[in-house]
């Protein structure tokens, strides 16, 4: 075994002890691992944390959500600048022979290459998680892009360690990978694919986190919670998960519920088929009904032509425009309308179209049943009935 300066320098301290050879290469030894203990405690423990500190105090809202990626990246570093002693002091420290020499350089110059790798992919984390703080990430979303770039991270790292492992360059390798071409295809297809649909999904503005996408072929209706590399996460409205392969939304169409979400308002689009036996023309004395109904008084005000003569559908079309025109949980500055659709052997349909100011779910749902049982309810007012597909009219 090859004595180090260091085992050198404590030997003529231990000439008088027996076995003062290996009592010196012991020392050595454990000099060199306390050293690393340490390096390792120090940057750990008070080094990198004070850097932390003096970051989170410049910049909180920033630094302070990135906390745990910070620590990972510091007990990281710290073993780096461990490895990096180890191997620049390895000679001058550890007494070893040619082999041992040999495999424990092997082994640290791979430690420094695995961690040199962990290393840059917490540093893409922690762009990636400052970049999704800013008010655009939204819209441009880049997780896809992060976990490419981590995946060619450890490509590499994998290249770098195999080739310490059997003594070769990187080149070397590298050029055994022509004959491996179709394999890698094989085995990162979903990998490319997605790596070529979330550019597409970024540049494009197509789906961002929160969007409400709904994918038939795949069972998917909710938001989008996760958009990886591979796969897009879905939280559909019953609270189960759909995972989409990402590759899936170029290929295939979906609908994306943004543009409703952005807009002023929801759209409401309901009909009701009326039986075209009911159908009339209002004459004097269906006039003063109506007249004396209270529920009309206000379109009867507006109304400056004579109900006589007119036909109660009619009526009651204008009557349904004025209502909604009037009503507050409607938008007024979009399209609002009441028209009649193609008969069918199912009578005249009466279509509603308007929108809600309130875009949620729940809200959005009792307004437009509220606004349909109304104008079920004033069907009779008009002499209208509506047309159900029954063998007969119950009289009670």
């Amino acid at each position: 075994m090859q004595m180090s300066p260091l085992q050198t320098l404590v030997l003529p301290w231990l000439n008088n002890m027996p076995e003062a050879d290996l009592m010196s290469a012991v020392i050595a030894i454990l000099l060199g691992i306390s050293l690393l203990v340490v390096v390792y405690l120090f940057a750990s423990r008070l080094l990198l944390p004070t850097l932390q500190k003096i970051a989170l105090y410049f910049s909180p809202k920033t630094i302070g959500p990135l906390s745990h990626l910070i620590h990972k990246l510091d007990r990281r570093l710290s073993v780096l600048f461990c490895t990096i002693l180890f191997l620049t002091t390895f000679h001058f420290i550890y007494p070893s022979t040619e082999l041992l020499t040999s495999v424990f350089k092997s082994g640290g110059q791979i430690l420094l290459v695995i961690y040199a790798g962990l290393i840059f992919s917490s540093v893409v984390s922690i762009a990636g998680a400052i970049y999704n703080q800013l008010s655009f990430s939204k819209d441009v979303p880049i997780q896809g892009l992060i976990q490419v770039i981590k995946l060619i991270t450890f490509i590499i790292a994998a290249i770098l360690v195999f080739s310490i492992m059997i003594g070769k360059t990187p080149a070397y390798i590298l050029s055994g990978f022509g004959a491996l071409a179709a394999v890698i295809l094989l085995v990162f297809k979903d990998t490319i694919l997605g790596f070529v649909a979330s550019i597409q999904i970024a540049a494009n503005r197509l789906v961002t986190y929160g969007d409400w996408i709904e994918v038939k072929s795949f069972g998917a209706d909710g938001e989008v919670e996760e958009l990886g590399l591979n796969t897009v996460k879905v939280r559909n409205w019953d609270k189960t998960i759909t995972t989409i392969p990402t590759y899936a939304l170029i290929s295939d169409s979906f609908k994306n519920w943004r543009g409703m979400s952005e807009s002023g308002g929801r759209r409401i689009k309901r009909s009701m088929n009326i039986d075209m036996l009911s159908i009339t023309i209002v004459t004097e004395s269906m006039q003063n009904e109506l007249i004396k109904n209270e529920s009309l008084q206000g379109f009867l005000l507006k109304n400056v032509k004579p109900l006589v003569g007119q036909t109660n559908i009619s009526l009651f079309r204008q009557y349904a425009e004025c209502y909604l025109k009037q009503h507050m949980s409607l938008n007024q500055n979009l399209t609002l309308m009441v028209r009649e659709l193609q008969p069918t052997q199912y009578g005249l349909p009466i279509e509603f179209y308007c929108f809600s100011q309130d875009k949620r779910w729940i809200p959005y749902e009792h307004l437009q049943a509220d606004i349909l049982d109304h104008f079920l309810a004033m069907l009779l007012v008009f002499n209208l009935k509506p047309y159900q597909n029954i063998s007969g009219e119950y009289k009670g």
